[in-house]
């Protein structure tokens, strides 16, 4: 651990920062690239930390946000931890007859849920129990497999619907593609594909319960805060570069059109972090809200990558290596995104509501 100095990002006023009682200001981070502090990191936050629905959603993702700002790598390894460990509680809590994973309680997870060209198969048990799941073929985007102790991974059931299962990722028949992380973003959390070749799983949930759970769309919005704490750490960036030369009346411009996006995207995560505590983010209301808030988050975060290059020029680009890493970390990041496709989706669910919206 290093002294990265963790300068808190609140949503709103009111909220706790980061749950460490007055101590923010002398908080560490891991080294980037140190994913392994990163994942125990995640599982003492996980331990910590409210889940989304549960009365202070806003720590969660003050939290994400705060981290993301520092280093995107870092928020990448805890994320989907954090998402993990709510999924398993929703589902304890949905499901009396939940059962025992056989995974430790300090493990670090993952969640798989990405879908390529051949399905992942879930085979089911020979008998009517819910135990003796196997999963076979290819699951893409599987971001840390090679370092992870266990993942919630989707797959496709015999008859084409999709069910979420609980994998232990050190049993034998699991094997973590050694190549193809190109990227030059997020160069420390590769995403290849895992191959599962009769592997056992237990289920969670029922079929379609992973995607029609409120909590997929608060996950979702926990994404967007990881972007906007990105987006944060750019515009501190050009902030320091405004106030070593405060006459610049182009840097002042950016700087000002920076502020109005972060302001926007801040109080849409404020909004949404409201709305699911007082449970008004469920159900249709809820995937309108999540695809709202990622959307403001995405432009907002876009142009700042694109103000920040205009304002800046390629110097820190070039010789800048936290700011440099930032913004090929984020471009990738935010292309979790599916752009217009994205938008096509919010229109189509504005339309489906059948009443004018605004």
């Amino acid at each position: 651990m290093i002294n990265h100095q963790l300068r808190p990002i609140p949503l709103s006023p009111q909220a706790a920062v980061f749950g460490v009682s007055g101590e923010q200001n002398a908080t560490t981070l891991p080294t980037p690239g140190d994913i392994g502090a990163a994942l125990r990191l995640a599982a003492s936050l996980g331990a910590t930390l409210p889940t989304p629905g549960s009365g202070n959603t806003a720590l969660l993702w003050e939290t994400l946000a705060s981290i993301a700002a520092v280093d995107l790598g870092i928020v990448r390894a805890v994320e989907p931890h954090l998402d993990a460990i709510a999924i398993l509680g929703q589902w304890r809590d949905s499901d009396s007859s939940s059962q025992n994973l056989g995974i430790g309680a300090s493990a670090s997870w993952g969640v798989f849920a990405a879908e390529g060209s051949a399905p992942l198969t879930a085979i089911p048990p020979t008998d009517a129990s819910e135990t003796g799941w196997t999963l076979t073929g290819t699951k893409p985007w599987c971001s840390l497999a090679g370092v992870l102790d266990a993942a919630l991974v989707s797959a496709t059931l015999p008859d084409g619907s999709r069910r979420l299962f609980a994998v232990n990722l050190a049993l034998p028949g699991v094997r973590v593609a050694e190549s193809g992380w190109l990227a030059r973003g997020l160069t420390e959390i590769p995403s290849g594909p895992v191959t599962f070749d009769n592997v056992p799983a237990v289920a969670i949930g029922d079929a379609g319960w992973y995607l029609d759970r409120p909590g997929f769309s608060w996950g979702a919005i926990g994404v967007a805060a990881c972007w906007f704490g990105g987006a944060v750490g750019i515009g501190r960036t050009l902030f320091e570069a405004a106030r070593a030369k405060p006459g610049d009346p182009f840097l002042l411009m950016h700087l000002g059109a920076v502020d109005e996006l972060l302001q926007s995207s801040r109080r849409a995560l404020r909004e949404a972090a409201e709305l699911v505590d007082a449970g008004e983010a469920t159900g249709p209301a809820g995937k309108l809200l999540s695809r709202r808030v990622r959307a403001t988050v995405v432009r907002a975060s876009e142009e700042i990558l694109d103000r920040a290059a205009h304002a800046l020029g390629p110097a820190p680009l070039a010789m800048d290596a936290a700011h440099a890493k930032r913004v090929a970390d984020l471009q990738l990041y935010l292309r979790q995104d599916h752009a217009e496709k994205d938008l096509a989706a919010l229109g189509g669910k504005l339309l489906d509501a059948g009443v004018v919206p605004w």
